[in-house]
């Protein structure tokens, strides 16, 4: 059934033509991912849809009884309500309301928000941002228009919402730019591309190939046409003149090619590397500590960042990592311990908010943390600010230059900042963050709000960085791609420090989870033989007495031997660990040279896990017979 039916629209903004005669169509049951830089138009897609906004041109048709709700990217409550009546508003009646109430409350606790009576006026940006999808994922709704629905939440937060928009039967239209969150949930992707609307009928992964395919197709179509146009101006040049019919004809040929539109190449964002040296001492952090009220979020904390660092901080909203960001940077201080910070290091840091009132005197003075923008204030002032020629690996280039490197062209650069979108506004703070060459870059949610196209070529230009690199992200796939350590502020205070990427940090824990729950089902008096089938230390005390079938004497004491799958395994581990290590080796040279493939990539990874996750195995395993078969050979 068709619910959605959007005809030949056509929209501008400002200045920017964001729809030139665009269509799009959805059915029952599809979820739709869209995507496409910041600025082509896909929130004012989704407003139309909503009924907020209507087409300059076209028209959009919804079918008789079809519900609509809509999560906006920066949702406003009336601040005197309380959390749960402004979840419940709008979705209760007298005869569901024990029902809703009570899925809302679990709702509310599984998204961190857990005093219910709250004032909303009270409420953080992200609280807020919570609040709202929870009102929408409540309502009976035939279609949910969901904007930026991640923004906000963390892991296990993403990771539930993901498993329940997977099982939710009714249809989705979202904008977002996890990569890992759409590959998952979406059967559709709609990407808005210079004024049209392309569609692909497959998740995230198999648009990557498809829209290679259609690229490759139109740049094939303009070669033709350009080899087409060169006989067909031979012809003209040869003298041809406009007496007959055929001639004329001929010649309308030739001017209808010659005016058709080429294919428009997509802009991308060019970043040079534009980090100043960095000398011997960097940033060390001893015994950090740092509490609100009775509150600790960091407990004894110490670590000394090395050249080319790639650290990524996850953990629950409110957990702390924004304050250690912000104790790094030395935007506040540390209850206890002490920051040392290298003479030659330059931070730059990407504030995770925008504030749109200018900071007080007092504030400036204190060094409060602020990421201000004036939306009077053009563009080009805004980056000329913090440096009129910025250097790069080109050498120096101007402010206007390096903007329109940043996809901003001219005519938007003597535009006020407040006509820019949400993703435009964020580009341009990151553009202002590099703009001051910093070697110790410090980014809080850079993945909110930038598009994949951008986060695609931040993710290249952090592989070329040189200085060190600290991201508080969300985003699983990019922690995966760019971070080679993990700091994670777990359930039970600790901040721990973990190898790798978030699939590491992750497919660690869950290994340690189960071990847990498997202890705690364990009999406490298993057979001994099944707990060394296992590969578990522990083997039987010597002198140990076992009962005749008479119970009239007992054996004296009990010799250790391998059993059959122990002396099997014992006589081949070496070779399986040997096989497993070419095996990680290969993969490794396979992933360095597919870093710009993200769906090979992606299944690089995961098979380098698995390999990983294998060898550990029979690491493992390999040092408990060899401890065995040392005890046998003693006795």
């Amino acid at each position: 059934m068709n619910l959605i039916n959007v005809e030949d629209i056509t929209k501008s903004y400002t200045d920017s033509l964001l729809f030139d005669h665009a269509s799009f169509s959805l059915q029952e049951g599809e979820k739709v991912g869209i995507i496409g830089i910041n600025g082509t138009g896909k929130t004012t897609l989704l407003r139309m849809l909503a009924g907020l906004e209507e087409p300059d041109e076209g028209k959009i048709t919804i079918a008789n009884h079809v519900v609509i709700r809509y999560l906006p990217q920066h949702p406003v409550f009336d601040p005197k309500l309380t959390c749960l009546e402004c979840v419940l508003y709008g979705n209760v009646s007298d005869e569901n309301r024990w029902s809703v109430e009570s899925d809302a409350k679990a709702m509310m606790t599984r998204l961190g928000i857990t005093d219910f009576n709250q004032p909303a006026g009270q409420l953080s940006g992200g609280e807020r941002k919570r609040l709202a999808l929870i009102s929408v994922l409540l309502s009976p709704a035939d279609v949910l228009l969901l904007d930026e629905p991640t923004n906000h939440l963390d892991n296990e937060m993403a990771d539930w919402l993901e498993d329940y928009l997977k099982n939710r039967k009714k249809a989705i239209i979202m904008v977002t730019h996890d990569r890992y969150f759409l590959d998952s949930v979406t059967n559709r992707i709609v990407e808005i591309d210079k004024g049209s609307i392309y569609s692909y009928q497959t998740n995230y992964e198999g648009f990557l190939e498809l829209k290679t395919q259609r690229e490759e197709m139109e740049l094939a179509s303009e070669r033709k046409r350009q080899s087409v146009l060169r006989v067909e101006l031979e012809w003209i040049r040869r003298g041809a003149r406009a007496r007959s019919t055929k001639q004329k004809a001929h010649i309308q040929r030739y001017e209808e090619l010659r005016d058709r539109k080429a294919p428009v190449q997509d802009s991308k964002i060019e970043l040079g590397s534009i980090s100043t040296r960095l000398g011997k001492t960097t940033v060390e952090l001893s015994h950090i500590c740092k509490g609100y009220g009775e509150r600790k979020l960091i407990d004894d904390f110490s670590y000394i960042f090395l050249k080319g660092d790639r650290v990524g901080i996850i953990g629950p909203n409110g957990c702390g990592k924004s304050t250690l960001m912000k104790i790094i940077a030395g935007i506040i201080p540390p209850d206890s311990g002490e920051v040392k910070v290298g003479q030659t290091v330059n931070m730059g840091y990407y504030s995770q908010e925008i504030s749109y009132e200018k900071p007080s005197d007092s504030e400036e003075k204190h060094g409060i943390d602020y990421s201000y923008m004036d939306p009077d204030e053009r563009v080009i002032d805004y980056v000329k600010d913090t440096a009129e020629y910025i250097r790069t690996a080109d050498g120096l280039i101007s402010a206007s230059a390096m903007l329109e490197r940043f996809l901003f062209p001219p005519e938007k650069q003597y535009s006020p900042i407040g006509k820019l979108s949400g993703g435009e506004k964020k580009r341009l703070n990151l553009l202002r963050v590099l703009a001051g060459s910093p070697n110790f870059l410090l980014l809080d949610e850079i993945t909110n709000d930038l598009d994949i196209a951008t986060l695609a070529i931040l993710e290249d230009y952090l592989d070329r960085y040189e200085g060190i690199v600290v991201a508080i992200s969300h985003d699983r796939y990019f922690l995966d791609r760019t971070m080679k350590r993990i700091f994670a502020f777990e359930d039970d205070g600790r901040l721990r420090q973990s190898e790798g990427g978030y699939t590491d940090y992750a497919m660690r824990k869950a290994a340690e989870e189960e071990e847990k729950q498997a202890a705690e089902k364990r009999p406490s008096g298993e057979n001994e033989s099944k707990k060394r089938e296992r590969g578990e230390k522990d083997s039987v005390p010597n002198g140990s007495a076992v009962a005749s079938e008479k119970g009239k004497r007992t054996r004296g004491p009990q010799k250790l031997k391998f059993t059959y799958k122990e002396q099997r395994d014992y006589e081949t581990i070496e070779a399986d660990m040997a096989e497993l290590e070419e095996k990680i080796a290969a993969t490794d040279k396979e992933i360095e040279a597919s870093a710009h493939d993200f769906v090979k990539l992606n299944k690089l990874m995961t098979e380098k896990e698995e390999l990983e996750a294998a060898l550990d195995e029979k690491m493992e395993r390999w040092m408990y017979l060899e401890d065995l078969a040392t005890k046998i050979a003693e006795q």
